[in-house]
């Protein structure tokens, strides 16, 4: 069963590039629930970031422009700000 990314305003990430394909693999039992998630873009030259907003767009169904990165553009972990409505 898929694992659902919960729909907050803002979102802790641990992203896995070069992956086979891009999957939520599990959340983590830190304390600000960070969502593990492997995408299958190499990280380089924006890649992987594209690649993820691509993904959380598709699983949140929100358009990539409501998708920003905050911090962490050239790190594994990351946080997403997201604009859910209008």
């Amino acid at each position: 069963m898929p694992i659902q990314i919960p729909r907050n305003d803002y979102l802790r990430i641990k992203v896995v590039p070069k992956s086979p394909k891009s999957e939520v693999v599990e959340i983590m039992a830190d304390e600000e629930k960070t969502i593990k998630i492997r995408i299958k873009a190499v990280p380089e030259k924006g890649k992987a970031n594209a690649e993820l907003i691509r993904f959380l767009s598709h699983e949140l169904d929100v358009p990539k422009e409501n998708i920003s990165i905050l911090s962490g553009k050239t790190d594994h972990l990351k946080l997403i700000k997201i604009k859910y409505g209008s």
